[in-house]
């Protein structure tokens, strides 16, 4: 499986995302951009979790359908052709990292998948469902990594 490459101006991988970004902050989506994408490829998704979240792996951001065509998006949008679904506050889009004070620097993973089909989900999907939906879709996926700490 082929590799797509996910970065953003905001900051670099594995180090910390900015307030602006974050729950304490403006809360809007960072930007990004992708390339490696191979063709055959029919949707992308988005997906920003937090595995550090205590319970269980908490979902900031996801995002189906959006056009294989593109190579990124700006601050503060959702990515062309993409469809928000509901995130770990219950609320449609992006929601910033806002981890307990105190817990020490949260992981956020923002990754990007190629599939080969629409991914089947419904309701109000954790990161399990999503993960689960995934396997033997994938075409290629790629993965940036950013930290958070209040």
């Amino acid at each position: 499986m082929s590799g797509i490459r996910i970065s953003s101006s905001a900051f670099d991988d594995h180090t910390a995302i900015p307030r602006k970004h974050s729950g304490e902050g403006e809360n809007v989506s960072p930007p990004l951009t992708w390339s490696g994408v191979p063709g055959g490829a029919t949707e992308l998704v988005l997906l920003c979790e937090d595995p550090d979240a205590p319970g269980k792996t908490f979902v900031h951001w996801l995002v189906t359908g959006i056009d294989p065509g593109t190579t990124g998006m700006v601050e503060g949008q959702k990515p062309q052709g993409g469809l928000p679904w509901p995130n770990g506050f219950g609320q449609v889009g992006w929601g910033g990292p806002m981890p307990p004070p105190g817990h020490g620097p949260h992981r956020y993973f923002f990754r990007l998948y190629a599939l080969s089909e629409p991914l089947p989900l419904h309701g109000h999907p954790g990161a399990e469902d999503v993960h689960r939906a995934l396997k033997g879709r994938e075409l290629a996926s790629g993965a940036l990594m950013g930290t958070y700490q209040r």
